[in-house]
């Protein structure tokens, strides 16, 4: 069996989350040695403090969780968390233009967010929301990460209506078309136990969002 801590990035994307909710998050990820906590933008700055000197990751989400906002707007919510510390950013790409065939605009995206977080050490992972795409579209928006330089594909936000639980097959796939590029898969939305959790990282996984994640490494 893996020792799934160090897969987990503990979540916590709710929009009611306080900053009490949030040091909570982060104390649990302490305690239990997982890789990262994933917050909302606004709760950043507060996950970096309530970490401070502690060996787990801060990552934020941004675009989220629809994706379908301006180019602009991402930039400069990417900017903004990465200056409150953020060590990775959880970025939606735009559906809808990857689904009308308007890649120059999806890669563009991708590639100023990349260059944003390269610049400050930081690691961009790029929700493709697989429930929306099929298995042609999940293949090219992984091409379309690796050429616009990211460092992760994530199967999903996990959180919208068309968001469907993270699948072996869905993981493969992505690891398939991704492993020789150096990126590495995420796999989020319904991962609850320690079952489908150890099938996904062995589907190709290197990282699973999770709010579940105490539960899954003390089953």
């Amino acid at each position: 069996m893996t020792n799934l801590a160090k897969y987990v990035d503990h979540t916590l994307l709710s929009s009611a989350a306080t900053k009490k909710d949030v040091e909570k998050l982060c104390n649990e990820a302490k305690e239990y040695g997982f890789y990262a906590v994933c917050v909302q933008p606004i709760q950043t700055k507060n996950a970096v403090e309530a970490l401070k000197g502690a060996d787990v990751k801060v990552a934020a989400v941004t675009g989220f969780p629809h994706g379908a906002t301006y180019t602009e707007i991402k930039v400069e919510e990417t900017k903004k968390c990465l200056a409150d510390g953020a060590n990775e950013i959880d970025m939606v790409i735009n559906v809808g233009a990857l689904k009308e065939g308007n890649l120059e605009l999806v890669k563009d995206e991708i590639k100023k967010l990349a260059d944003l977080c390269h610049g400050a050490a930081a690691k961009l992972k790029v929700i493709i929301e697989t429930g929306l795409l099929t298995d042609e579209e999940k293949v090219i928006a992984c091409k379309l990460s690796v050429e616009a330089g990211a460092d992760c594909v994530k199967t999903s936000t996990g959180v919208l209506k068309e968001s469907k639980p993270a699948t072996v097959e869905d993981v493969k796939l992505m690891y398939e078309t991704v492993k020789d590029f150096g990126l590495f898969v995420k796999a989020s939305g319904g991962v609850s136990d320690s079952k489908g959790a150890n099938a996904l990282v062995k589907a190709g996984a290197s990282r699973i969002g999770t709010s579940s994640g105490i539960k899954i490494i003390t089953e």
